[in-house]
């Protein structure tokens, strides 16, 4: 049987339509027309032209259109089961309601919490006293600052004894300045009840940690430390800041870098039940942190230790200076070339420019493409003998 479909008055399809009112033709059925033979449906008699009435009792159901554009029609009958219903009791079409506006705010993209520096950042920081410089520059690869350094002079009222240190923070400033706030006085008062440099240094680093870790706070700090004490030259490192001494114009390497590459440090990290990878070219521990000892680093805290190597050295005449500095300047510079570039500036001139020598360190590494943090402290261990 045929089937019949009776469309709604609207805009699309009114009668008016010359589209598909004007010629009968186009509705008219034709033999080899679509036909439906189902039981339920009624059989109604094909139709050569378009109606005018918005509804049929002859139609077995409906199509609905979308609600036409503003200023026209919006009516659209409802299917009606009896043949008496009339166009004028249709039901208008309920105008939806326009949703609330949404104020989406306009944030840069960003990876985690947003970057605070403390009131302390500056993408440069220099001092200069008798007996040392400091110069340190932010690098291109970081939002802040993130290393700090420690210097102080005339220990307890004298003016042979003195404190330095660079520490070097990783995720964040968080360690590295906790730790240039509280290491020396860790370390004093440890020397107050113990005798050992050694010992007592040890116990300043690892009370330092103790406490940081106590704060809660993410991320971690390597540190190189000097501390100078009638006459003796004490030297430690956590980490791969690194501590250079110029002995007559020979670089000497105080310090040994904390990596996972190093064999020893590597048999340590896997006794305690970890693992070194390398990822990218970049020896890590557990995958992820390029150096096995510091300050802070809860996460990694079972392999990566505080514990400092420490090494003590009688000042003697043949020592010049001595270079503490984050590995933003040895990953691009030698420890000789260090001593060469700072010699002329420190030793055998009237007037010595240790500050200009640390700037130039600092340049001559971002010449180089060194993208990290760069601090440089400069010690002249004359004054202190």
């Amino acid at each position: 049987m045929s089937v019949s479909v009776a469309v709604s008055n609207s805009p699309g399809f009114s009668p008016s339509s010359s589209m598909f009112c004007n010629k009968a033709a186009i509705i008219s059925p034709a033999p080899e027309a679509l036909t439906l033979t189902l039981a339920h449906l009624k059989s109604s008699q094909p139709s050569s032209s378009c109606s005018s009435s918005p509804s049929s009792p002859s139609s077995p159901f409906w199509i609905r259109f979308p609600k036409p554009p503003s200023g026209l029609s919006a009516v659209a009958p409802m299917a009606s089961t009896s043949s008496s219903t009339s166009p004028t009791s249709s039901n208008a079409i309920t105008k939806r309601k326009r949703p609330a506006r949404l104020d989406i705010p306009l944030t840069p993209l960003s990876f985690g919490a947003l970057v605070s520096p403390s009131s302390s950042f500056r993408d440069v920081m220099e001092a200069e006293r008798d007996g040392y410089s400091v110069y340190c520059k932010r690098g291109r690869r970081r939002i802040s600052m993130e290393d700090r350094y420690s210097a102080a002079v005339d220990l307890r009222g004298d003016s042979k004894e003195a404190f330095f240190g660079v520490f070097d923070g990783h995720g964040g400033a968080k360690a590295a300045e906790f730790a240039a706030n509280n290491l020396k006085k860790n370390i004093m008062n440890e020397l107050e009840r113990i005798t050992d440099y050694e010992q007592a240094i040890k116990h300043g680093y690892l009370t330092t940690d103790s406490d940081f870790l106590k704060e809660d706070q993410r991320g971690g700090s390597c540190c190189v430390t000097a501390l100078i004490k009638k006459g003796n030259l004490i030297i430690s490192n956590a980490g791969d800041c690194r501590a250079v001494l110029s002995s007559e114009g020979v670089a000497e390497a105080i310090t040994s870098d904390h990596r996972p590459s190093r064999e020893d440090e590597r048999q340590r990290i896997e006794s305690r039940g970890g693992y070194v990878d390398l990822c990218n070219g970049v020896w890590r521990v557990q995958g992820s942190l390029a150096v096995t000892r510091g300050i802070g680093d809860a996460h990694l805290k079972q392999w990566v230790i505080a514990e400092p190597e420490t090494t003590s050295i009688r000042i003697e005449a043949r020592h010049e200076f001595l270079i503490l500095a984050s590995d933003g300047l040895w990953e691009t510079v030698s420890n000789q070339e260090a001593v060469d570039i700072v010699r002329p500036s420190c030793v055998g001139i009237e007037k010595a420019t240790p500050l200009e020598a640390c700037k130039k360190l600092v340049e001559l590494s971002l010449s180089r493409g060194s993208v990290d943090d760069i601090s440089v402290v400069l010690i002249q261990l004359p004054n202190f003998i």
